[in-house]
């Protein structure tokens, strides 16, 4: 039988968000169907995501310190921790501290720097959020931008399509110049696909495409990630971990637009969790 001590936890700061299908509350079921034990740490309390009407909404930011400490105490460590969206510049700075005091050499440190989406940052980040979010990703061992994010932390202008592999090869190699290991970009159109970049130091870059299918949907990069934080923490290769995640997310894609499932629910990925469980 594994021992606690041997099964694999990943310390996940994300906001949580009762209703609509977003960063906790996919990462929580993601990881545990991988086998990995998920250790939240909340940022901010939501009764649903910020793309309902409306919502509320409690700042954790000054709580978080606190919750951090009894960790400390306690002497834990992790084999992964993994950021989502950062409420405020000082939470950016108290998951830094985190990533300082809670890694060993062998712990995967991947950040999903949640800047904005379709060529905007998203209002509540300022410019020096965005330059604290530059620093933030120097510490990240993988960090996993989709493309606006991408050109919001190397100053480049978005464009929705058009781009040259060359273009995305220099932004990668912009963003591995402040510190990580290796950098997946996320969510590039060509033409009918979508794919996505996997550029890891010392070997060959891979671009991973697949058709672009259904409605595009929010909680879908939260997915993402987390299949990446898990299967990475256990071993798996980086890019047969983000074409694991690929998949599963086109698929749940596709089940939410069967079952008629409204837009801001996010997507369905209760109803084929098995095919993660099943692995």
């Amino acid at each position: 039988m594994t021992s606690e001590k041997h099964q694999k936890k990943i310390a996940a700061i994300h906001d949580l968000s009762g209703y609509g299908r977003c960063s906790l509350t996919v990462a929580l079921p993601i990881l545990s169907a991988l086998k990995v034990q998920c250790c939240p740490v909340p940022t901010s309390i939501l009764s649903n995501h910020t793309g309902f009407p409306t919502y509320f909404f409690d700042d954790y930011t000054g709580k978080m310190p606190l919750y951090v400490e009894q960790w400390k105490k306690l002497n834990l460590t992790f084999d992964g921790i993994y950021s989502g969206f950062l409420g405020s510049e000082e939470q950016i700075g108290i998951v830094i501290d985190m990533i300082k005091d809670f890694s060993t050499p062998d712990t995967v440190v991947l950040v999903d720097p949640i800047m904005g989406d379709h060529g905007k940052a998203y209002q509540t980040y300022t410019d020096r959020m965005c330059s604290r979010m530059k620093e933030l990703v120097g510490y990240g061992d993988i960090v996993t931008p989709n493309l606006t994010e991408a050109c919001i932390l190397t100053g480049r202008k978005y464009r929705t399509n058009g781009w040259k592999r060359s273009e995305l090869l220099a932004m990668a190699a912009e963003i591995w110049d402040m510190g990580p290991d290796s950098v997946v970009v996320t969510g590039i159109r060509e033409g009918g696909y979508v794919t996505n970049l996997v550029a890891e130091k010392s070997r060959e870059p891979h671009f991973l495409r697949s058709l672009h299918v259904g409605s595009e949907r929010p909680g879908t990069g939260d997915v993402f990630s987390s299949i990446l934080a898990a299967e990475t923490v256990k071993g798996t290769p980086l890019s047969d971990a983000v074409k694991k995640a690929a998949h599963f997310v086109k698929a749940c894609i596709l089940k939410s637009d069967e079952l008629h499932v409204p837009i801001e629910n996010g997507v369905c990925f209760e109803e084929i969790l098995s095919l993660l469980i099943r692995e």
